[in-house]
């Protein structure tokens, strides 16, 4: 039996058998470059074998050099590829130096084609036959290439640039990368250099066996490619787990979970998400096939929100109805992050899916109830203007008549007993009218107060009329009387309207706070005011009603103003015990 025949055939078979299955792996995950260079790293450790092998079984001196010169391509592809390898696996090893092995090995690759009959020999001269494991082997003989030289630097810096590497790795912590697999890495390196050295350099009397310390390289580099496969597999089954129990989560709160591949057009949903759009739990879905599970009404808002996240490559979200198959109608609310590729393009988009349906049911219940709470408050009010029109119509004839009746007596001091009549009349129909109109507005004031009935009715005339309305409050009693908050309420309410039929005020600031037994309101704007004298001569109706409301509670009011600079409403109220 050949010792030498076997095993080298051995190591040649093993390095080859994982050169396929790791290109295998590197054709299924292309950015796993790794995976590609230990492929290539094997596959020329088995092609150096057997030409290691060829050249031991050559029986003349031409098939010895012809052998040699075709070995320094697999070195080539050897040292090429494990550079690669330590800088891609290690992180670590200096850029220039790497560049400088890879092209000081192409320009030995390329004179060993140029000079002489190869790298080592300008010409194999005999054959040295030489015992080995039991049997006569065969080894060159000849004049020496100074060219080999080239080839030699280049492998004593792969040295330099393994020992800095294995360095960088240490110094970062990662020990047991630096000294198992650097370590290992740098060993066998040296123990291929060293035994090509002493072959060539006749300095033992031994045939060239580089290929068990490639083979080192190869169970070295195949080790940590293990490792990385165990941590892939560990992490895909920490994942799996992970998923689980997120669906779980997700599926007892009632969210289903999607994810859209976009180059494939295909959509993954969890049991939950495929229920929400009636899908069966195995059916393939596309992205058409949900959009045909939308409703027509929905559907062009649906499409044009995920072409702008897809252009923006912003989040997605959207409430839709969808239609089921049985005729029944959902509503979803759904939410989607996107995700790309490594080129910057979108991939897939991930998100949720919620039923709304019970949500949207009591919105329009509430709808409709408000609804008739409205209209059941108009009709209350309607009443009560009704039986106001009434009273006030009898209070104004009595009023009349009596007015009337001055003009016909010429007894003076009866007339002017009439006429303060008249007068105390019209003091308490207003004090009447005034008393209404808090009946009128009882909810307002009685369920939010006076301080949040002004905020609610400031943050109305923002949202109706687009201009800014901020609110200050300090120091306000804790009761309030009602004619009071009404009186003060509104005041507030008919310096709004006048800012609005003004317009161009971009701010309006309302403040209130105690001061001197009462409350001071103040309301300020900065639009585009007006002259004081024009207000004196003519009043306006809803300035006329703000002074008669002060008035009756023995209140001041005041306005600033001036064109071009605002106008400020300042109302002081008494509290009265």
């Amino acid at each position: 039996m050949s010792w030498v025949t076997v095993i080298w055939s051995m190591i040649a078979s093993a390095c080859l058998t994982l050169a396929a299955i790791y290109f295998l792996v590197w054709c299924q995950r292309r950015t796993v470059w790794t995976g590609l260079l230990f492929s290539l790293t094997s596959a020329a450790v088995a092609v150096y074998a057997v030409i290691e092998l060829s050249m031991m079984r050559a029986e003349t001196p031409a098939q010895f050099a012809t052998a040699l010169r075709w070995l320094h391509v697999p070195v080539w592809v050897i040292v090429l590829s494990f550079v690669g390898f330590v800088r891609l696996h290690l992180r670590a090893g200096r850029p220039w130096l790497a560049w400088t092995i890879c092209g000081l090995r192409t320009l030995a690759l390329l004179l060993n084609f140029l000079v002489g009959q190869n790298l080592n020999y300008r010409e194999v001269t005999g054959l040295r036959h030489i015992p080995f494991l039991g049997e006569s082997v065969s080894s060159g003989v000849g004049v020496s290439n100074p060219c080999v030289l080239v080839g030699q630097l280049g492998l004593l810096l792969l040295l330099v640039f393994v020992a800095d590497a294995a360095i960088t790795v240490w110094r970062r912590g990662d020990r047991r990368l630096a000294l198992v697999t650097g370590g290992s890495f740098l060993f066998f390196a040296l123990a291929a250099i060293v035994d090509s050295l002493l072959v060539f350099w006749k300095i033992v009397d031994w045939p060239l066996t580089a290929s068990f310390s490639f083979l080192g390289i190869v169970v070295a580099m195949g080790y940590e490619m293990s490792r990385e496969t165990l941590r892939a597999a560990k992490l895909s089954d920490d994942l799996r787990e992970s998923e689980e129990r997120m669906t779980l989560a997700a599926e007892a709160t009632g969210i289903g979970v999607w994810m859209w591949n976009i180059p494939n057009n295909e959509v993954w949903g969890s049991e939950r998400w495929l229920s929400l759009f009636g899908f069966a739990p195995d059916a393939a879905v596309t992205f058409e096939k949900v959009i045909q599970r939308i409703r027509p009404d929905d559907r062009e808002i649906v499409q044009r929100g995920v072409r702008r996240a897809l252009a923006d490559r912003s989040d997605y979200q959207a409430d839709y109805r969808v239609l089921l198959p049985d005729g029944t109608q959902r509503w979803i609310v759904i939410r989607g992050r996107m995700s790309q590729d490594s080129h910057g393009k979108p991939a897939r988009m991930l998100g949720t899916a919620i039923d709304i349906t019970e949500r949207k049911r009591t919105e329009a219940a509430l709808r409709d109830l408000s609804g008739r709470l409205i209209n059941a408050h108009e009709e209350e009010r309607a009443r009560l203007a009704r039986e106001l029109h009434d009273d006030l119509t009898q209070r104004l004839a009595r009023l009349a008549i009596d007015a009337g009746s001055v003009a016909n007596r010429a007894d003076g001091v009866s007339a002017a007993e009439t006429m303060r009549s008249v007068r105390d009349g019209l003091v308490h129909l207003s004090e009447d009218i005034h008393a209404l109109s808090y009946r009128l507005h009882p909810a307002v004031l009685e369920d939010l107060g006076l301080a949040e009935a002004l905020k609610a009715e400031c943050e109305r005339f923002s949202r109706q009329e687009s201009i800014p309305a901020n609110v200050t409050l300090r120091e306000l009693p804790t009761v309030i009387p009602p004619e009071t908050a009404l009186c003060l309420f509104r005041v507030t309410q008919e310096a709004l309207r006048n800012v609005a039929r003004h317009a161009k005020a971009p701010t309006v600031k309302v403040s209130m706070q105690a001061l001197d037994g009462g409350l001071q309101l103040a309301v300020r704007d900065d639009g585009a005011g007006f002259a004081p004298a024009l207000q004196r001569e003519r009043p306006s109706l809803g300035l006329a009603s703000m002074r008669e409301r002060v008035h009756l509670l023995e209140g001041e009011l005041d306005i600033e103003s001036a064109p071009g600079q605002g106008t400020t409403i300042l109302v002081w109220v008494p509290l009265k015990k």
